[in-house]
Formats: C-alpha cells, structure tokens, sequence
C-alpha cells in the first residue's frame, strides 16, 4: 500500500477526527455532527467494547469515510473491515498487522517513533506512517528532521495536537493529513455536547483549507 491508496480514501481530506466513542448509542448524532461540521472522514478506535458498532453505524452514514484505529491485532483488522473501515490505523508498526490489511486491501498507517521503525515500514512496501505520539516526540521539528532524511515518506502525525498546533503541522510539506482527538472528546459526548463538537470540526476543516 502507498500513500495514493489512503490520500484517495480521503479524497482530499487533511484532518482526520479520532474518536472514541463509548456507546453505539451516540453513534448517529456524532455522524450528523461531523458531517455538518464538514468533516469527510472519522478514525474510530477500538478501545471501547462498543466500538465495532459504532464503526459499523458510523459507516453505514453515508456520508462519511470511516476507518479504524487503536487497531493492535490482525483480528481486529478483519474486524474492523467487516464492520466497515475503509483504512486502518495502528499506533505502532506490526508486520502482523501490516500483512492483514494488505490481504484484505485496505490502507494501513502504522504508528512510528523512530528513523528505525520509519525505516521498516519503507521496506514492507508503505509510504505512509502515523507519528505517534506527535507532540511527546518533538513535534514538526521532528516531522521536518524524518522527511529529510527520508523525502519518500508522507505522515499523518497523532497525539498531543490542538487547534492551535494544527495550522503549524498542516504546513509540514509531508505531512498528508493530521489526526486529532480534541475535536470530540469523551466529554462532549459524555454531555451530549454535538453542538460543539460540529463548531470544533468546522473550525479544524476551514484551517485545514486555508
């Protein structure tokens, strides 16, 4: 998988909604509070019991590209896609994993945190890598010292972003779209705050196209 395969699954989109969602219950809302956000893509990680519903419900809106993340297993990947994702996301780099979503034929970002770990998602054929946890790690300074040495590379860096911070990754020249949690929390959808959550994301996508 190259990065044409994940850049042409979200068809242009550059922020990418992660999400943790802990009842398939507010699956519905949160999907109509993105899409009149104007997000077009959502990633839903698999760290609630709920979380294949959700991708499921989440998926069959129609009118957004959701895809998996937190994924940790090559079960969860088939999981994953049979419940809907169009992309997975893993926080690291798993050959396990890797293998799994290339047979099934859907993009995979794997997390890195190192030249070396960029280094053997190169040599298993990806070009597209999550830097995870983006800010922990250095931030762009980080970003612009991996894609120098490595110009092939895309990234979509995760972890620690803000709004704020957005606009700064978004000018990275390798960075193909950031993901980011803060655009709906555990407490928004706790309060039930949808709302907010489509002020948030109309914010993130109008920066993302400036």
């Amino acid at each position: 998988m190259t990065h044409t395969d994940l850049a042409s699954v979200l068809d242009g989109a550059r922020v990418v909604p992660v999400l943790t969602v802990p009842s398939a219950a507010t699956a519905g809302p949160l999907a109509d509070a993105l899409a009149a956000g104007g997000a077009r893509c959502a990633e839903i990680t698999f760290r609630t019991p709920d979380a294949e519903q959700v991708l499921r419900a989440m998926a069959a809106h129609g009118g957004l590209t959701v895809g998996a993340g937190t994924v940790l297993t090559p079960q969860q990947a088939e999981r994953a896609v049979a419940a809907g994702a169009r992309f997975v996301v893993s926080p690291g780099f798993d050959e396990e994993v890797v293998a799994k979503c290339c047979e099934l034929g859907v993009p995979v970002v794997p997390g890195v945190a190192s030249a070396t770990e960029l280094m053997r998602a190169l040599r298993a054929g990806l070009d597209t890598v999550k830097l995870f946890p983006a800010e922990p790690l250095g931030g762009t300074p980080m970003l612009h010292a991996l894609a120098a040495a490595f110009p092939q590379a895309r990234f979509v860096p995760t972890g620690g972003i803000d709004a704020p911070r957005l606009p700064v990754y978004l000018a990275v020249p390798a960075v193909l779209a950031v993901g980011g949690s803060w655009m709906a929390t555990a407490a928004h959808l706790q309060r039930g705050e949808y709302g907010e959550i489509r002020r948030l994301i109309a914010e993130a996508v109008h920066g993302s196209s400036t």
